[in-house]
């Protein structure tokens, strides 16, 4: 996407797990270190427009009354977005900040931020998070995945730990 110039900007260390192009992609701007995971939508217009147009008398004299409403969407340095998650237009994300999964981000987020919902929130801050997550471990070193894939010993050490957590 980088080297094709699909969006406004895009900085360098970006993931972008669905790469289907959003309608006027020159209109999104990504920092560096920026992490879409799966069905991240980017939205930088509405199509309200068209419904009201198509009422009884909207735009007769030859022009549409309703203009498609339009604006940028702009994500800084360090920021994921989890799965599910609906960016509309004319929103600014902070660096610094986690989105979670299944989240409707309809006005800005500030730098330094963990918001969740629909819409988003902020809940706490971005070291806050770090801190919390510093000190998880998840699953043992020598069992850690390589690239996107975990060998059967994690696979079976990971529903064992689930079992245990879950009281079977």
């Amino acid at each position: 996407m980088k080297e094709h110039k699909v969006f406004h900007n895009i900085g360098s260390g970006c993931t972008v797990m669905e790469r289907k192009v959003p309608l006027y992609p020159s209109l999104i701007s990504l920092g560096n270190n920026v992490h879409l995971a799966s069905k991240v939508y980017l939205v930088p217009h509405d199509a309200i427009h068209l419904c009201l147009n198509s009422l009884a008398g909207a735009g007769r004299e030859g022009g549409n009354t309703f203009k498609e409403r339009i604006g940028c969407i702009e994500i800084g340095d360090n920021v994921f977005i989890g799965s599910n998650t609906t960016v509309l237009y004319d929103v600014k994300i902070g660096s610094n900040v986690i989105v979670g999964a299944g989240s409707l981000v309809n006005r800005d987020i500030p730098d330094n931020s963990v918001a969740v919902g629909s819409p988003a929130k902020v809940i706490g801050t971005f070291n806050d998070f770090m801190e919390k997550r510093r000190n998880v471990q998840s699953y043992p070193d020598e069992l850690k995945p390589v690239g996107h894939f975990i060998t059967k010993k994690l696979e079976d050490w990971c529903w064992e730990d689930f079992h245990k957590r879950h009281g079977f």
